[in-house]
Formats: structure tokens, C-alpha cells, sequence
């Protein structure tokens, strides 16, 4: 018997697109959305999946809202994107469904509702599916627009986990990682960052690095934590850039190598990661690998500072209390060692009570 190729498809799709059929225009543009056989077209995607959806076509109209979304083959319109998600949401389309709460629970195109947003993946995930049981998960995870509740978050990661749902692979080994609601299993939080890896997940190929990297439920292997954290760092992920310049910055397993732990930085504190600009604020202020630059260094713990990071407040209030790099500022002092104290830096602490012995006390 003759193989059907996909070449033979496009001859019967296309045959049928001109006889008004929307669901071989929508089977068509699937094919030039995602490259089957053919060159990847966006352009010819759009337009098979308009014919599709402007009769009633759903699984078109899905698609058409989903290039809207990522601006794929036109221009990103949250608008657009909102309005057909819901039009298909309406419809009970459960990958449209789950959009739509991202979009609510993000706040992204449409002021951030935590109770549609939670309604909305409550469908989705009836329906089986994958991303909006690990969605639903993650809210009951971190509390948001419920009460924390970690044996439901844990259920529905399982349920997406069993569909071989990388984000939910990751966010359930996190679970055995912190101990969260179970008890601390690294060989689970290993096994589960595994799978998830395997599907380059950027999140879990940094854990499991850092379980490599600080030899946690494996033997410390710095070869293979540098190669997990290169391949996240590839995909752009902040806290992998952090941690391979770490790396560099103090020789583990590699030569020490200010510039590329300067480089590698300064990509993480470009993403606003807090240890990433306190550690670039290190080297600016110590002078490692750079003209020491205490305007830099001030900007740099400045940034992190204001994202509660403790010990770069405590270094700002230092700065500020000697004068270094910027004029001197008890009160400027008092307010960071105050913030760090806050959070039980205990140097801070110990500064802050000289302030209030001496009575340089400004709050």
C-alpha cells in the first residue's frame, strides 16, 4: 500500500480549500503554522485559518487568536488575542480557556483577575488539560487568589505531570526540592527535574544543575552543573546566567574568569535577578576585573536593594555611612542598615544599633 505523504495531503487539502471545507483550511494552515512537510509560513497560516474561522471554524479561530498572541506572522495584539481567546473560551475550547486565564492572570491585555483567572483554568483542567491543570496548580501553589493549599497544587501537577508536562515536572520536583507539602525527596525533585530537562525546560535544567553544583541527593559533579547551566543560559534564564557566573567568579570547576562572571552578570541583572546585581555591584566596588567604580557598584546594590535583597542594603549603608562614592548620608545609612536589620542581617543589626547609641537615630 502507498504511503500518504504530506505532500499528497496538501493536494487534498487544497483540492477541498476552494469548496469552502474550514476544516480542511484549518487541517492546511496547522500545516504551515508548524512547518509539516513544508516550509514554516505564517502568512499562509493566517489566511487558511481566517477562510476556517470566518465559518464558525473553532479550532481555526483557536489558532488565529494564538498568532495574535505571540505576534506570529502579524502584529502581537493583546487586544485581538484577548477577544478571540474568549470567543473560543465561550465555546468551551480548553487550550482557549487556559490562554484566557493566563491573560487574566497576568493582568496582561486586561486588569489582572485572579478569581476569572482561576475559573477559567478550573474548565480548562476539567478537560484534561496539561498546562492549565499545572496553571491551576501553581495558584493553589503560591496562594494566588486562594488560600495556599499545597495538597491540591500537588494533586493537579500530578495530573499534568502524567500528560508529560514539562512546567508541571519542574514545579512538582520544586515541591520535593523545598519540601513543600511533602517531604524533602532530592531523588524525587532529581528524577522529576529530569524529565522536564529532557524537554529543555530552561528552569529545571538551572535546579538541576544546582543539584550537581552543591552535590545535593548526587555526588557534586561541576562538569555537569556548568553543562545543565550553559544550556539554560542559552534560553536566556536569569538565574542560570547567575549561577554559571558564579562559577567563573569563584573558579568552580573552571579557571576563575572575572570577565565572564562580569559578563554573565550583567546579562542576570539585566533581567532584574537581585543576586545577580548585587555580585556585578561586587566586582564594581572591589575593583575584580574592572576599575573599581563605586557609582556603579552604588547603582548596582541600589537595584537589588530595592528588591529587599539584605546584603546589598547592608553594602549600600555602608557606602552612604562612609561617604564612598556618594556624599555622606546618615540618613541615607540609617534607612538601609534599618531595611537589613529588618530581615535579621545581623551586621546590620550591629550598625544600626551604634546609630541609635550614638543618637544618630533619623527615622
Amino acid at each position: 500500500m502507498k504511503n500518504t505523504t504530506n505532500n499528497s495531503r496538501l493536494e487534498e487539502f487544497n483540492l477541498e480549500e476552494n469548496q469552502e471545507n474550514a476544516e480542511a483550511q484549518c487541517n492546511l494552515g496547522v500545516i504551515y503554522y508548524q512547518g509539516q512537510g513544508v516550509d514554516r509560513d505564517y502568512d499562509k497560516a493566517r489566511r487558511l485559518f481566517t477562510l476556517s474561522a470566518e465559518q464558525g471554524f473553532v479550532e481555526a479561530q483557536y489558532h488565529l487568536a494564538l498568532m495574535y498572541y505571540h505576534g506570529q506572522g502579524v502584529d502581537q495584539s493583546d487586544e485581538q488575542a484577548l477577544n478571540g481567546f474568549t470567543e473560543v473560551a465561550n465555546q468551551k475550547h480548553a487550550k482557549a480557556q487556559n490562554n484566557l486565564g493566563a491573560m487574566y492572570n497576568n493582568g496582561q491585555g486586561v486588569d489582572r483577575d485572579y478569581d476569572e483567572a482561576r475559573r477559567l483554568f478550573t474548565l480548562s483542567a476539567k478537560q484534561s488539560c496539561a498546562a492549565a491543570q499545572c496553571n491551576l496548580g501553581a495558584m493553589y501553589n503560591n496562594g494566588q487568589g486562594v488560600d495556599r493549599d499545597y495538597d491540591e497544587a500537588r494533586r493537579l501537577f500530578t495530573l499534568s505531570v502524567e500528560q508529560g508536562f514539562a512546567a508541571a515536572q519542574y514545579n512538582l520536583g520544586v515541591m520535593y526540592y523545598q519540601g513543600q507539602g511533602v517531604d524533602r525527596d532530592y531523588d524525587e525533585a532529581r528524577r522529576l527535574f529530569t524529565l522536564s530537562v529532557e524537554q529543555g525546560f530552561a528552569a529545571a535544567q538551572c535546579n538541576l544543575g544546582a543539584m550537581y553544583n552543591n552535590g545535593q541527593g548526587v555526588d557534586r559533579d561541576h562538569d555537569e552543573a556548568r553543562r545543565l547551566f550553559t544550556l539554560s543560559v542559552e534560553q536566556g534564564f536569569a538565574a542560570a546566567q547567575f549561577n554559571l557566573g558564579v562559577m567563573y567568579y569563584q573558579g568552580q570547576g573552571v579557571d576563575r574568569d572575572y570577565d565572564e562572571a562580569r559578563r554573565l552578570f550583567t546579562l542576570s541583572a539585566e533581567q532584574g535577578y537581585a543576586q545577580a546585581q548585587y555580585n556585578l555591584g561586587v566586582i564594581y566596588y572591589q575593583g575584580q576585573g574592572v576599575d573599581r567604580d563605586y557609582d556603579e557598584a552604588r547603582r548596582l546594590f541600589t537595584l537589588a536593594a530595592n528588591q529587599e535583597y539584605a546584603v546589598a542594603q547592608y553594602l549600600l549603608a555602608l557606602m552612604y555611612d562612609q561617604g564612598q562614592g556618594v556624599d555622606q548620608s546618615d540618613e541615607q545609612a540609617f534607612h538601609w542598615f534599618k531595611e537589613a536589620a529588618n530581615q535579621e542581617h545581623a551586621a546590620a543589626q550591629y550598625h544600626l544599633a551604634q546609630m541609635y547609641d550614638q543618637g544618630q537615630r533619623v527615622d
